[in-house]
């Protein structure tokens, strides 16, 4: 005689019932947690960029801009590593050309995030548009002049 199915109750765990579990993330548990890194990084960016404007206004807030000899920028403010080394010294220009960076990062990191998310759902076609789109996106940031 066989037994009678039970329905599980509501809430408790599928596993050793015969139905199929789904392992990883969902979609909408992906897509939130995208978002949420686009608000971190975004947040963090803005943070960053307000305590270096605020460090610059009180060390050079009382200057007089002199607008009479060009003077370029030096390679502490151009650089990536000139830009790392100063925000790490806590020079407040540099702080804010970190803070910078960090935003213009954010969304290259969601670009990799999702190419990760795609990789571990195995889908090819994904995987394939969002590298070309990561590949061009590094390409136009570290060698693209213009």
């Amino acid at each position: 005689m066989s037994r009678p199915t039970v329905p599980p109750e509501p809430g408790a765990p599928l596993e050793g019932r015969g139905v199929p579990v789904e392992r990883g993330i969902s979609e909408h548990q992906l897509e939130m947690l995208i978002g949420r890194l686009l608000q971190v990084g975004v947040l963090l960016a803005g943070a960053v960029v307000l305590a270096g404007g605020l460090a610059l206004l009180v060390h050079h807030g009382g200057s007089a801009a002199n607008f009479s000899v060009f003077n370029g920028e030096p390679s502490t403010l151009s650089t990536l590593s000139g830009v790392i080394s100063g925000a790490w010294h806590l020079h407040p220009a540099q702080v804010v050309q970190f803070g910078l960076i960090l935003l213009i990062a954010t969304p290259v990191a969601r670009v990799a995030f999702t190419l990760v998310a795609f990789w571990v759902q195995r889908d090819r076609f994904y995987v394939g548009v969002t590298a070309l789109v990561l590949v061009l996106l590094l390409y136009g940031l570290l060698w693209g002049r213009g």
